[in-house]
């Protein structure tokens, strides 16, 4: 089944800010001695290195694994097609079950500003407009939801009607 990761910049990381950044400069460091453009590539781009990361999780050099990474797909922020669809959180990766509280913790989007990534201030340009209309939706679905229950309540239904509505089972 596919699995899409939305809003990458605000990934949890155990540990500093400091930290990460010391662990990825020192990973910046590696390249090929002979021809640094032959890899490894150090992206950027927060949606990258989570991507990166899942794939050192991953057999990827076999088909399955590649397979199953061509069903990932991770975006900074909500981008079009699922800022419509209903999203799903593993609770298995909160911040409140995973880390205790008086540890520190760092945002994945912050390690990437560090690092050259230049599009924080519109991604959250974005979010913010997308966080607006999916209030005002969120509201009218409320209303609406709460008017047909209250107008279902309100109908009266005959006896026979009730008992063909019950062998429908919609009782």
């Amino acid at each position: 089944q596919q699995v899409v990761l939305v809003r990458c910049e605000d990934v949890n990381m155990s540990g500093s800010l400091y930290r990460a950044k010391l662990k990825y400069a020192n990973f910046k460091r590696k390249k090929t001695n002979s021809n640094p453009r032959h890899g490894p590539f150090h992206q950027r781009a927060p949606s990258k290195i989570l991507w990166r990361t899942i794939r050192g999780m991953v057999p990827h050099k076999t088909a399955r694994g590649a397979a199953a990474l061509d069903r990932l797909k991770c975006y900074e922020g909500v981008p079009h097609p699922f800022d419509r669809k209903k999203r799903m959180v593993i609770p298995a990766a909160l911040k409140v079950l995973r880390l205790r509280p008086e540890r520190k913790f760092c945002k994945l989007g912050d390690l990437s500003n560090l690092f050259g990534w230049k599009h924080a201030a519109l991604i959250t340009r974005l979010e913010d407009q997308r966080k607006v209309k999916s209030a005002a939706f969120h509201k009218k679905k409320v209303a609406v939801t709460r008017a047909r229950a209250e107008s279902v309540k309100k109908v009266k239904v005959s006896a026979e009607d009730q008992k063909i509505l019950e062998n429908a089972g919609f009782a």
